[in-house]
């Protein structure tokens, strides 16, 4: 099996890299279920059906730039996605020798600056998806 460093990992909105990504975490796909168990069920273990697929949540931090394109608040930046509630395709690119891209439309629901004296202006910002994400 191989194995693969995350360093070149690319997060991009509608096409554009995001300017000084640090570290990216999820999206945390789930399924929902719900209890089918009965009276006959066999044993008497529990049995369960599998309901609502959850696409949940991106979550990354960037070394902040008030200035850079994809992080203002202006036409394509976080903060603008932000404020005006829109939601855009965003696209996880995985530094593997055959390319593997997930793909998806989110909401940006989190953008939170860090300023601490003794370090670097950073954010880190939440991704909610909506709809079926493309895992390819």
């Amino acid at each position: 099996m191989t194995k693969y460093s995350a360093f070149g990992t690319l997060l991009k909105r509608a096409g554009t890299t995001i300017a000084q990504v640090k570290s990216i975490s999820g999206p945390g796909l789930s399924l929902d279920t719900e209890d089918v168990t009965s009276h006959d069920s066999t044993g008497g273990w529990e049995e369960v059906v599998g309901t609502i697929l959850r696409s949940g949540e991106v979550s990354f931090e960037i070394v902040y730039d008030p200035n850079a394109a994809t992080h203002k608040y202006a036409v394509g930046g976080l903060l603008s996605d932000l404020v005006l509630k829109t939601a855009v395709s965003y696209t996880l690119v995985f530094p593997s020798v055959a390319t593997v891209t997930w793909t998806f439309n989110a909401f940006v629901v989190g953008f939170e600056p860090g300023a601490p004296a003794d370090g670097a202006l950073t954010a880190s910002v939440t991704l909610k998806i909506t709809g079926q994400p493309t895992l390819v």
